[in-house]
């Protein structure tokens, strides 16, 4: 098993889709280009080479389809390796830097979740989300009530912005375990 995590979100991503299914290059710059997940990059100068390193790494295999055809494509999989270190990126706990900085990647560790991990890790992880966010809304009100002293209301309703986004990511986190739970009764 490969000890090293993803280098980047955009190789997280990688990995992540290819586990739900070998697509070719074409086919993740398609997905990006046509998904919420854009903003990672639909960039072949991105792509290529973040497929290339995951494919020295050991963790993506790529196979080339259609050789008797004009146009072969070659198509990359997820490896044994590849397998364990998304496991591993999706199982790690959710710090406070992520809170502030990396929100985006962590609702894609959110989205894979559910295939690779099963129900109880994403449950899991929607409580660590959630509780993270909650112990981070704190710091952001005493900053918008330390502006507002301070007469500097443009910059308070600013941070008022951020506030409402961490509550808006609370309130998802709470429906998001509910369904889940709602959806395991089901079952």
């Amino acid at each position: 098993m490969q000890n090293q995590k993803p280098e980047s979100v955009l190789s997280l991503a990688i990995l992540g889709l290819v586990s739900q299914h070998p697509r070719s290059g074409y086919d993740l710059r398609k997905t990006f280009a046509t998904t919420p997940m854009g903003h990672f990059s639909s960039s072949p100068g991105a792509i290529y080479p973040a497929l290339k390193r995951l494919e020295e790494r050991g963790l993506v295999e790529g196979k080339t389809e259609g050789g008797d055809t004009l146009k072969p494509k070659r198509v990359f999989g997820l490896t044994d390796d590849g397998l364990e270190t998304l496991r591993g990126e999706l199982r790690r706990p959710i710090t406070r830097d992520d809170v502030i900085w990396h929100v985006e990647a962590l609702v894609l560790r959110f989205a894979f979740m559910g295939d690779v991990l099963g129900r109880p890790a994403t449950l899991e992880f929607l409580g660590a989300f959630r509780d993270r966010m909650a112990e981070y809304l704190p710091t952001l009100e005493q900053t918008a009530q330390e502006l507002k002293d301070e007469g500097r209301t443009h910059a308070a309703v600013a941070v008022s912005h951020g506030l409402e986004q961490y509550r808006a990511h609370i309130r998802w986190a709470t429906a998001a375990t509910q369904t889940l739970s709602q959806d395991d009764d089901r079952e």
